[in-house]
């Protein structure tokens, strides 16, 4: 690809990830080759059923559900640290092997302001570009914002959630 980009989608509305996969199933659809890694969800969630049948899509995931931030113990950070860890390298490893389009880093924000994952790492693949990269997630970084030349903010105007309704498959998940 030529001259890739840094795209940022952030903010506390619904649709960062939703926009991510559009632009994954974009790239794939005019025949590019996509990594697509999410940081911090192990939950299967719908959109999950479809890129698994994209075959320009590399799905890489945590692969078990460590639930929010806030309640996990100290093992399972370190845990989920050492799994960010081994995704990184694996998505260094197919950029290697494959020529590679576009790389998503769902929710890879929210692992580096946790310190979840080698923030150094992160922004060695940056300063890199070796494809179109996304970033998803809350609360970005001020070097994050400074990379993006794409920078999208999903503010919440309003949501079911806050009406007591909860998330709904297909919609939600």
């Amino acid at each position: 690809m030529e001259q890739p980009q840094i795209h940022l989608y952030h903010g506390d509305g619904k649709g960062k990830t939703t926009a991510a996969i559009g632009l994954a199933v974009r790239c794939a659809g005019a025949g590019g080759q996509v990594i697509f890694a999410q940081f911090m969800k192990g939950r299967d969630s719908s959109e999950l059923n479809i890129l698994k049948e994209v075959p320009q899509i590399h799905l890489i995931r945590v692969g078990k559900e460590c639930g929010f931030s806030w309640q996990m113990s100290e093992d399972v950070k370190k845990e989920l640290t050492q799994i960010h860890t081994q995704m990184l390298q694996e998505i260094r490893n197919l950029v290697k092997q494959k020529s590679i389009d576009l790389i998503v880093l769902d929710e890879v924000v929210s692992a580096y302001r946790l310190g979840f994952l080698p923030q150094q790492e992160v922004l060695d693949l940056l300063n890199e570009k070796p494809a179109e990269i996304v970033l998803t997630g809350r609360d970005p970084a001020d070097e994050l914002i400074a990379q993006a030349d794409y920078l999208t903010e999903m503010r919440m105007g309003a949501h079911p959630y806050t009406k007591g309704l909860a998330a709904r498959k297909g919609i939600e998940w």
